[in-house]
């Protein structure tokens, strides 16, 4: 039987977990590495891939930086996500604010260390990255548009860091960076949508608090639209393999996404189209491997897509 105080430790460990997102960290970690073997790292083994010590220490300075900003957003967010996410809340609250700022500085120190393992470039490219994320938790979130295009962008900057590792800048890159962050984007309107309660308490500036929900509908509506165009090349100009499952399959949710998204007037609604917007992004994780899956049998690429 564990002691009281081991249950506690455990609990406060839990918490923290929670706190951090780990689910959201691996998952990041695990596109980092197949974009690195199926889009990014054209001419090598994946074996070599896989075992290069620099990504390593790239794919790990990302997931602690990402790591370090949901405790600085939580931190942050501490009183709205009472309102939005009480259970979640509580759970994250079992771990002081003291706490968690001791974890944020100690984690950011050492993805400092890490990156100074790669180059004097990760290291500023990482110290950026930590601050825009400070910023953006500590003033940018709070403003319509600007703080949406930023939590975008912030989600794709872990990328961008691979793709300067391997000085790899094919066009056919750039449209699936455009699609995904597309993609997050609609996701950022969704998730104003889906806290506006709690963002009315706190005063956030968001695109339904200032101009309503029908406005942040027709943003959503706009950007859903407007990721055809990506769609349209990745499909139809580039080789993506059998990717193009995966195009033509989220496509037709996202045209079932907007037909509910203007019938959806309840928080529990948009929560449901929210996770709907996730599970895309996260099927286009995995499906990165259809792009060339023998990959999956012969450890490199038999023949050069790019």
């Amino acid at each position: 039987m564990l002691s009281r105080k081991s249950k506690l430790f455990l609990t406060k460990i839990f918490s923290l977990f929670s706190v951090v997102r780990g689910y959201n960290v691996w998952v990041v970690a695990l596109a980092q590495y197949l974009s690195a073997i199926f889009i990014l790292a054209t001419n090598k083994r994946a074996l070599d891939v896989l075992l290069d010590l620099k990504l390593f220490l790239i794919v790990m300075a990302s997931s602690l930086t990402i790591a370090s900003g949901y405790i600085i957003n939580n931190f942050y967010d501490s009183k709205k996500d009472l309102i939005n996410r009480p259970r979640k809340a509580m759970l994250d609250r079992l771990v002081s604010q003291g706490t968690k700022l001791k974890v944020y500085f100690s984690i950011n120190l050492f993805v400092a260390f890490l990156a100074s393992f790669i180059s004097w470039r990760a290291v500023l490219f990482f110290s950026t990255y930590i601050f825009i994320i400070w910023y953006y938790s500590h003033k940018l979130k709070k403003f319509p548009f600007i703080g949406n295009l930023v939590a975008a962008l912030l989600a794709v900057l872990p990328f961008f860091g691979v793709l300067m590792y391997y000085k790899n800048f094919y066009d056919v890159i750039f449209a699936h960076a455009t699609f995904l962050y597309l993609l997050i984007l609609i996701r950022e309107f969704v998730k104003d949508l889906e806290n506006i309660e709690g963002d009315l308490v706190v005063d956030y500036k968001t695109i339904p608090v200032l101009f309503g929900e029908n406005a942040a509908k027709y943003t959503i509506s706009f950007l859903t639209l407007s990721s055809i165009i990506p769609v349209y090349f990745l499909i139809d100009v580039f080789d993506v393999g059998y990717m193009d499952i995966y195009f033509y399959t989220s496509y037709l949710i996202l045209i079932f996404f907007l037909l509910k998204l203007w019938k959806s007037k309840t928080k529990q609604e948009f929560v449901k189209l929210h996770f709907l917007i996730k599970l895309i992004i996260l099927a286009g994780v995995f499906c990165i491997v259809l792009i060339e899956p023998q990959v999956l049998l012969h450890g490199k690429k038999l023949i050069s897509t790019y």
